[in-house]
């Protein structure tokens, strides 16, 4: 979840962006939610899961279009320049994570 404006961007990777196999990662987003839910942790409704807060820190939008999202982030555990791009190749709600 990022930080933009009155909501809270959202999209859901398949692992931990830490994790040793690394960037880029394949990234579904899901509708924005209220800024309530940048603390929760736990089940997500109607059994559809669950919700583990990996990091949290700032956020700095530096480029937002309707296919790109770039932005800095500086956290306890992911620090740096990140690209959240929409995949062509793939349904409306496929993305990529990537570092830079």
């Amino acid at each position: 979840m990022l930080e933009s404006g009155t909501a809270l961007a959202t999209w859901q990777l398949p692992r931990r962006p830490d994790d040793p196999d690394g960037l880029p990662l394949p990234a579904r987003r899901r509708p924005d939610h209220r800024r309530a839910y940048l603390d929760f942790e736990g089940p997500v409704s109607g059994d559809r899961g669950h919700v583990t807060r990996f990091d949290e820190g700032t956020c700095r939008i530096l480029l937002r279009t309707a296919d790109r999202w770039h932005f800095e982030l500086t956290g306890r555990v992911l620090t740096g320049r990140f690209r959240l791009t929409r995949r062509r190749d793939k349904p409306p709600d496929g993305w990529c994570l990537a570092a830079g």
